[in-house]
């Protein structure tokens, strides 16, 4: 019965995925969307949000008409090309263009203009994190110099990122444009890895070129998959506002496109390009190592999963320790000279805020949870790549519940590793088709 409950699951979702070709749950999503856009333009009492929801809303609302034209010509011809998938990923293409890039545009733009409430804290604390590493080699300042800042510019200091991410602020180090807003080169990061997981998932390393029916099989995964990836509010507003968050959750979208294709060896590239921008990959890339070992290539995913954070970790250790251990380790852990604003009313915060000893609480659970994935892994390492997904979507969102500072946007990443699981899956069952030569299994298995 066990076993037969999360068949029943994905059945169920992909009843429900595939309704009306897809079409139906197209409109949900633009629709729902909509509504959120218009919500947060109203109501949210961040500037830069409130900008975004009053352009996102159009584009959401475009979508979803055109969802809706979409359904009715099915009706009456399901056979038209304006309701096939090529049709829902050019709909989807454009969605992300008017919801997510042309309010970044927009905002990048006002920025440059001389509008200081076009942009989120992070961008400036990844571009001017860009601008120390170019005048001192390293992005963090240390305890002493965040200390001298006026009190209310201590918060701004801390750079609590890895290294890697303040090459995004390199642009606005060399040059003042619009162009140069760190944003742009979120969304252009984003965009590359999103493209080549995409292209890795749709040109299947284990399959022939002329396998189409199980490409056409997978494509309908793959697509709900970037739509929760770039068009879902969460994601298209994080873009537009701060951003930093895209591209790291690409590069793990990308690395376990690669994991399910037979690329072990990229996988590991992928998911260290990620770990030395962000700590939220470093879960990702622990399940990935081990789904590696399953496969006798632990070693090929460890080499890029880790080399690369720690190659990225290195000048700022030689330049100035204290910093990178004040800005990485402190001021996350609450040891700061000031407090996180990542204050969102999840039952780790409310825990750690509202009972006596809720910090210690809060972090017990944490604990207690982590505890229960690493049991998890050590009976049941994941063999697949659908299955190291789905471990890091449900282990991240386990982790944002419950830790006594976070944020409503890391929802994403959660939400997207679940949403790619699917196309994962389809992707290596079409690997293990009987109907494949173990000739090009073989080929397959042997790519870094």
């Amino acid at each position: 019965m066990t076993a037969a409950a999360p068949t029943a699951r994905r059945r169920g979702w992909r009843a429900l995925d595939s309704a009306a070709g897809g079409l139906a749950l197209d409109l949900a999503l633009y629709a729902g969307s909509a509504g959120f856009a218009a919500l947060t333009a109203a109501t949210s009492t961040l500037l830069p949000h409130r900008a975004w929801g009053g352009t996102a809303a159009i584009g959401y609302l475009v979508a979803a008409l055109a969802a809706t034209a979409q359904l009715l010509v099915r009706r009456h011809d399901p056979g038209s090309p304006l309701v096939s998938l090529p049709a829902r990923w050019a709909v989807t293409l454009v969605t992300w263009v008017t919801t997510a890039l042309l309010p970044l545009v927009l905002q990048s733009v006002e920025r440059a203009a001389g509008r200081t409430d076009r942009a989120q804290e992070e961008v400036l604390v990844v571009e001017q994190a860009g601008a120390r590493l170019v005048d001192h080699g390293t992005p963090y300042l240390g305890h002493d110099a965040i200390a001298a800042l006026p009190a209310d510019e201590r918060l701004l200091g801390y750079t609590p990122y890895q290294p890697g991410m303040a090459l995004f602020g390199l642009p606005r180090a060399a040059a003042d444009g619009w162009w140069t807003d760190a944003r742009v080169w979120f969304a252009l990061g984003t965009a590359l890895a999103v493209a080549l997981a995409v292209a890795a998932l749709r040109t299947d390393a284990t399959a022939p070129r002329t396998d189409a029916t199980a490409d056409r099989h997978r494509t309908p995964a793959l697509l709900r998959a970037v739509q929760a990836a770039t068009v879902l509010p969460i994601c298209a507003l994080t873009l537009a506002t701060g951003g930093d968050d895209l591209p790291v959750l690409a590069l793990c979208l990308l690395a376990l496109a690669l994991a399910a294709t037979g690329r072990p060896g990229r996988a590991g590239v992928a998911v260290g390009l990620a770990g030395a921008l962000k700590l939220f990959a470093w879960p990702v890339a622990l399940v990935l190592i081990i789904w590696g070992a399953t496969r006798r290539a632990g070693v090929r995913v460890a080499a890029g999963a880790v080399g690369l954070p720690v190659a990225a970790l290195l000048p700022a250790l030689l330049v100035d320790r204290d910093a990178l251990v004040e800005n990485v380790l402190r001021f996350p852990l609450g040891h700061g000279l000031v407090t996180s604003p990542a204050q969102s009313p999840f039952p780790g915060h409310l825990i750690a805020t509202g009972l006596p000893g809720g910090r210690l609480i809060a972090a017990g659970l944490l604990v207690a949870a982590g505890a229960a994935i690493a049991v998890r892994l050590a009976l049941r390492p994941p063999r697949t790549a659908a299955t190291t997904a789905l471990i890091c979507g449900y282990g991240l969102l386990a982790a944002i519940a419950l830790m006594p500072s976070t944020r409503f946007g890391y929802l994403l990443y959660p939400l997207a590793l679940l949403a790619l699981a699917p196309a994962l899956h389809d992707s290596e069952q079409a690997a293990t088709d009987p109907a494949l030569s173990g000739n090009s299994r073989a080929v397959a298995r042997g790519r870094a």
